[in-house]
Parts: C-alpha cells; sequence; structure tokens
C-alpha cells in the first residue's frame, strides 16, 4: 500500500512538471507568433501602391460628343466605370495587349468609312478583341448576329463564317453605324443603338420623350455601355496616369502573313496546311472563319487565305 501511494504520488509530480514545461512552451510560441503576425500584416501593405478615388477628365467625350459630367447621375455613372475598369488590372492589362495587335487592322477600316477612331472601343468592350459567341449568338469581335451579318453580305454557313473574319466583319460595322448615325444624328445614340438594337432604342425614346443617350432610363446594360466604352478609351490610351507599366515588348504583335487564294474545294486543311509548312491550328488561328476542317466551295468561289510567313512558328518535333 505505501509502495503505491508512493508510485501514485511520482506520477503526480510529473504531471505537474510536464504541464509547467508546456505551458512555458506555449507561452515563447505565442510571443513567435504574435512577430509573426506582425511581419504578416505589414507583409500585406504593398509598398508605392494605393487605391483611391479616380480624377475623371474634364472633356470625356464619346466620338467628339462631350459627355454632360455637370449631370450628377451621368457622373456616377462615368466614375463607376472607372472604377470598374481601372481597378480590373488583369483584364485591363490583357486589352492592351491585345489592342496592340488588333487595332492597326481595325483603324485604318474605321477611317476608310468615316466611322470615328473612338469607335474601336465599341469593340473591345462588345468581344475584348476576342472571337466570342455570345449567348444570344451574336459573334466576333463585333458580336454579329447571323441574321444581321447575312443581311449584310456576310457568309454564313457549316464551312465558312465571316463574322469570325476581321477585316469582313469591321466593314459590316462601319455599315451599320453610318446607316444609325444618319437616323439618330448622333453617334452615342449609334453606339447604344448598336448594344440594344434600333427597336429597343426607338422604344424607350418615343416613351421617355427625349432625344439624347445621356437622357434615357435603359437596362443595366446598354445604361453602362457608352459610359463603358469611354472608361476603356481613356485607361488604354493613357495607361500610365492609370498605374499602368507595360513595355512594348509586352504587347502581343500580329505575324505577318502572305495571301493564298483558293477557288476549288479543300478535301482537308491539315494536309493543305502542311504545303506551307505550318498545322491546322496555325492556319485557323490566322483565318478563324474557315470553320470545318475541310472547304466544299461547290460554287467554285474565290476565297482569301492567309498564310504566316515562314520562321514565324515551330511545328513538328
Amino acid at each position: 500500500m505505501k509502495i503505491l501511494k508512493n508510485l501514485l504520488m511520482l506520477l503526480g509530480i510529473i504531471l505537474v512538471v510536464s504541464t509547467l514545461v508546456f505551458a512555458v512552451q506555449n507561452k515563447v510560441g505565442d510571443t513567435n507568433g504574435s512577430d509573426d503576425a506582425s511581419d504578416g500584416k505589414d507583409k500585406h501593405v504593398s509598398e508605392g501602391y494605393s487605391i483611391s478615388a479616380i480624377d475623371i477628365p474634364e472633356n470625356l467625350n464619346f466620338a467628339g460628343e462631350m459627355v454632360p459630367l455637370n449631370d450628377p447621375e451621368v457622373m456616377e455613372r462615368v466614375d463607376r466605370e472607372f472604377l470598374v475598369n481601372t481597378y480590373w488590372q488583369s483584364n485591363a492589362i490583357l486589352l492592351m495587349k491585345r489592342a496592340h495587335k488588333y487595332f492597326p487592322i481595325i483603324e485604318p477600316i474605321l477611317a476608310k468609312n468615316g466611322i470615328p477612331d473612338d469607335f474601336k472601343y465599341l469593340a473591345v468592350a462588345e468581344s475584348g478583341l476576342d472571337n466570342v459567341v455570345s449567348r444570344a449568338g451574336a459573334t466576333g469581335f463585333w458580336q454579329i448576329m447571323k441574321a444581321t451579318g447575312k443581311q449584310y453580305g456576310l457568309e454564313i454557313n457549316a464551312n465558312v463564317d465571316e463574322r469570325y473574319h476581321l477585316e469582313k466583319s469591321t466593314e459590316v460595322a462601319c455599315r451599320y453605324l453610318n446607316k444609325y448615325k444618319k437616323k439618330y444624328g448622333n453617334w452615342t445614340l449609334a453606339a447604344a443603338s448598336y448594344n440594344a438594337g434600333t427597336g429597343s432604342i426607338d422604344k424607350y425614346l418615343g416613351i421617355q420623350q427625349v432625344d439624347a443617350y445621356y437622357d434615357l432610363l435603359l437596362g443595366q446594360e446598354t445604361g453602362r455601355y457608352v459610359f463603358r466604352i469611354m472608361a476603356i478609351k481613356e485607361i488604354l490610351s493613357h495607361p500610365g496616369k492609370y498605374g499602368f507599366d507595360l513595355e512594348t515588348e509586352d504587347l502581343y504583335s500580329a505575324v505577318p502573313t502572305f495571301k493564298v487564294e483558293v477557288d476549288k474545294p479543300v478535301l482537308s486543311f491539315a494536309t493543305f496546311a502542311k504545303q506551307y509548312e505550318i498545322n491546322y491550328k496555325i492556319l485557323k488561328r490566322h483565318n478563324p472563319w474557315l470553320r470545318e476542317a475541310h472547304l466544299n466551295n461547290k460554287s467554285g468561289k474565290k476565297y482569301t487565305i492567309e498564310i504566316p510567313n515562314k520562321g514565324f512558328y515551330k511545328t513538328g518535333p
């Protein structure tokens, strides 16, 4: 019995000592952890970086038409688009990179058709300069619907969809915009009609008894549309002013190409591509309007296919 008591006493002493050691270790750990937390807090603040409100340019305009910034409701809508598009940095940088590649193709077509240069930013707002397809079926950089494309002379079928042809789709966009500039008398409503359709714009103008985009109460997408274009225009035109630091080598550039005319069926574009020391993927990259791996062309129509100059792509093993 005495031996048992001694054992229990010894175990008790060991337990007390272990508890004290554990408490001391925890205290040291808490102290170290506190220092780490303090260091971590400092690391969350990037030196030289700040987030602030944005000064809106006093001469803000779309296609030369001034924005009524003295209207507080308009000012809030402008401010929203500047904040959203400035602080969505990854998207803004991607748009800058793509613009360097595609604006040189779009700009001369707009100029030739008498369309203000600002409308290149409409294509940015529509598609992000990418061949996307909307839920409604609007397609390509200019987001042209199938019926509209056919109405304006684009070929759209299983083999070929010229809504993906940048030059031809830009020509169609110019014809549309010129038509509705004549109808509405200003470029802002022509731009709004490009997004919402002329039926919707006519309806709202009639109901609300106004004649200017800035006086219309519209659905959220079209209500933000022209303001978003202007914000994109300002940020892409003056990237440094909004905190973007890109060098020319950071931007995307077009690969030089030459043209090949085809007026017969093509059984395999993969085989066709090999003739020019490229592969099917590269051929489609430069000719996204070719929608299948072959071309029926029973009518003998002449198509112009772009082939990249040698040396810009490495294919094969």
